[in-house]
């Protein structure tokens, strides 16, 4: 079931585009990843639909609704900028958004003990925000945006600022949450954040969705089924080699990596390069960066 259709969606401030006949839809219970550079209309999408901006042209629904006062109930928003109070301990944050939204005493008192138990808040129930760690204050901030058990939870760069330890316990909570009746939508710079955790990928750019699919549909608009990443004092004699059997070539930030349309052991590598001075060569699987990287630089 489709819980979320975006349909030809424009919006522009002044004579910028920010938003060009944007569509894309989510479905019930999967983790939808949206990707972008910076000013690519990420943001925009999401104020629209929160019903915090109005779109130029298109249509948002949800559940098949449009969106309006009444829609705004159906979703919850962890942003990027930590939302609570940070001078209230995590318990009172959730009593309070509970009033917010309308819960009554019996519910509420229910529901936030569900939410400290889903968070593994126990230890923290009583702790102010303000000393919490990052990686608790992240968590404290979507349980608020869970308070109201919404159909759809917007996750905006979830693990933004975390160390590695922290971003890996947020990724297995989410994980989890995808377990429940939560649909998420979630926006990350991070592209092994997004291939670990979303189901569906779109790539955003100019306000147009240039690629969607799966993480196996969108590896497969590269022309390879490897990679093979050479460093060489002689990168135009070794490239020329490359492109005499067809491979193309990339650099990925300053790593020559070759295209190779069938797979190859290493040994079958360094045999094609034989007689020419390599320093190392690495295989490796097409990942959704190379993917990212083509696209965007189109």
């Amino acid at each position: 079931m489709r819980l979320i259709r975006v349909d030809a969606l424009k919006k522009a401030f002044g004579d910028k585009v920010v938003l060009n006949e944007l569509t894309f839809s989510i479905s019930e219970g999967e983790i939808y990843g949206l990707l972008g550079p910076n000013g690519s209309g990420k943001t925009t999408t999401i104020n629209i639909l929160c019903n915090l901006l109005d779109a130029d042209n298109g249509t948002i629904e949800i559940k098949g609704k449009p969106i309006s006062e009444n829609t705004k109930y159906l979703t919850g928003i962890a942003p990027q900028e930590i939302s609570v109070y940070k001078d209230l301990t995590c318990e009172e944050n959730l009593k309070f958004f509970a009033k917010i939204y309308g819960l009554q005493n019996s519910q509420s008192s229910s529901r936030i003990n569900d939410l400290i138990k889903l968070f593994r808040l126990n230890e923290y129930a009583e702790t102010p925000v303000s000393q919490l760690s990052g990686g608790w204050q992240r968590r404290i901030n979507m349980a608020v945006a869970l308070v109201h058990s919404p159909s759809i939870l917007i996750l905006d760069e979830p693990t933004s600022g975390l160390d590695v330890e922290a971003r890996y316990d947020l990724w297995k909570l989410i994980e989890d949450l995808s377990k429940t009746d939560v649909t998420i939508l979630l926006t990350t710079h991070y592209l092994e954040e997004a291939e670990r955790l979303c189901s569906r990928i779109g790539i955003l750019q100019h306000g147009r969705l240039i690629a969607e699919g799966s993480l196996q549909d969108l590896c497969r608009r590269i022309p390879a089924t490897q990679l093979a990443i050479v460093e060489t004092k002689e990168k135009e004699t070794v490239c020329r080699k490359a492109k005499s059997i067809g491979w193309e070539y990339r650099y990925y930030g300053d790593k020559l990596t070759f295209w190779l349309p069938h797979h190859h052991t290493l040994k079958e590598v360094i045999n094609i390069f034989d007689g020419m001075p390599l320093s190392s060569i690495t295989l490796r699987e097409v990942g959704l960066e190379h993917v990212y990287i083509e696209m965007t630089n189109k």
